[in-house]
């Protein structure tokens, strides 16, 4: 994918929390949409309705309606009726759980084409953990912190999501296996790592987004620019 076109917002998890509501209704604004498409993909065995339900009673009480896209496995990505329902949305929101299975659904799909375009021609996307992961190449391996091959909607770049919380050695196995073209970035819970429309990144949410810069991590508060990342 190319120059941002849209608005990208990566969460490090804790998707349509409390924590999350200034943040979501920031995205609201940012796509001027009353409507928020919803793919639980990733939780596909992880009870998906309820995370449908738990976005359209988030979204309800910042004045915007959620669509659920019941995409669950393969062969639905792979139907073109469905791509359509996401063809110039103008915000798309992916839950968390399995990255591994959210991406082997995604990838090299119709409704793949169909999330890619609509945020090239502005809309917003929004991923929680898992899928702000899997939009990243390289993207961080849940099985062990090293890297494989993600969606890359941004390149050189890989999101170590839950970070606030996460075990010291994960995440000092992906320090020590990061590409040296890639930066490696912590973002807590309810929290993400937001690039707009310009290309710029900031945050936003309730937490913090550590850059690690040399092994060490540089922590930027909610509101606060953050520079030296890919704009591609």
């Amino acid at each position: 994918m190319g120059k941002a076109a849209g608005t990208l917002a990566l969460l490090g998890g804790g998707e349509w929390r409390p924590g999350s509501r200034d943040l979501d209704s920031e995205l609201l604004k940012a796509s001027g949409a009353a409507e928020v498409v919803v793919l639980p993909t990733a939780a596909a065995f992880e009870h998906p309705g309820r995370a449908v339900e738990r976005a359209t009673e988030h979204f309800k009480g910042l004045g915007a309606k959620v669509r659920g896209l019941s995409v669950l496995h393969r062969t639905e990505a792979t139907e073109k009726s469905v791509a359509k329902e996401v063809e110039g949305a103008a915000f798309v929101y992916l839950a968390d759980g399995s990255p591994l299975h959210l991406r082997s659904v995604l990838k090299d799909s119709p409704l793949w084409d169909a999330l890619e375009s609509s945020y090239e021609q502005g809309g917003v996307l929004a991923a929680s953990g898992a899928g702000a992961t899997v939009l990243c190449d390289p993207m961080v391996d849940p099985r062990g912190g090293a890297y494989t091959v993600g969606l890359g909607v941004v390149g050189n770049l890989a999101v170590f999501p839950y970070h606030g919380r996460a075990a010291d050695h994960m995440r000092e196995r992906s320090l020590d296996l990061l590409p040296n073209t890639a930066v490696l970035v912590g973002v807590d819970e309810e929290t993400a790592l937001i690039r707009e429309r310009d290309g710029g990144w900031k945050v936003g949410g309730a937490g913090k987004v550590a850059v690690y810069r040399d092994r060490k991590p540089v922590q930027y508060e909610s509101g606060a620019a953050v520079d030296g990342l890919p704009t591609k």
